[in-house]
């Protein structure tokens, strides 16, 4: 690339009318330092982020911001979710808030507009998916479980085999409920600000999937 850069500038002086200037080795060696100079600019010029986003995580990139009900949330920060010991990558978390926050018990007990989005990076079965959110809500919810049993058996209906690259989004809306997305189709609201909590504090409480995706959706 320096080479080219150095030919094109010297057709560029010889292109010129009239005579042309006899390169000395000290105007040589500018023309080099010229060249090097354009070819480290270009360099670095090829890696500036794409404006938008907010950067990328196992080959996964979400968007800075979104727009819910005429609010804008900002992406607070994104985890990978890794299973079993041999920490499987199966989907890459994207957790976004009204105001950035670090303080998962805040952002739990809000009742705010938020939206978490699940981009899987595998194909996950319908199965795995059940008993991903049944253990969840158990670890989450703890004696609450009973309580929210009918929400999450609903939830459980919803699901479908996921392929890589498809999401899962849910959104919460204020004296509305979670809104489920499952592969870009709306399939309906939970209601309830203690199904609201249980659901946020399977990343952000104290028994996350894995500790570094709840890292991660802090902004750590």
């Amino acid at each position: 690339m320096r080479e080219t850069l150095r030919l094109d500038c010297r057709r560029a002086i010889e292109s010129r009318p009239g005579p042309q200037p006899h390169l000395t080795g000290r105007s040589n060696m500018s023309m080099k330092r010229v060249a090097v100079a354009a070819a480290a600019a270009w360099a670095l010029g090829a890696h500036i982020p794409v404006s938008g986003t907010a950067g990328e995580l196992d080959g996964v990139t979400l968007p800075d911001q979104v727009t819910v009900e005429g609010r804008t949330l900002a992406l607070n920060g994104m985890g990978l979710r890794q299973a079993t010991i041999l920490r499987v990558h199966v989907y890459v978390a994207g957790l976004y808030l009204e105001a950035r926050s670090p303080d998962a018990s805040q952002i739990i007990a809000s009742e705010g507009t938020k939206r978490l989005v699940l981009h899987f990076v595998r194909d996950v079965g319908r199965g795995n998916l059940v008993e991903a959110w049944d253990e969840g809500f158990a670890k989450s919810a703890g004696p609450g479980l009973a309580a929210l049993r009918d929400r999450v058996t609903t939830l459980d209906t919803w699901m479908v085999d996921v392929k890589r690259g498809e999401t899962l989004v849910f959104t919460q809306i204020p004296r509305r409920g979670v809104v489920v997305e499952v592969k870009g189709q709306t399939k309906g609201t939970l209601d309830g600000a203690d199904f609201a909590r249980a659901l946020w504090g399977i990343w952000l409480g104290d028994r996350p999937p894995n500790p570094e995706l709840k890292k991660g959706l802090l902004g750590g």
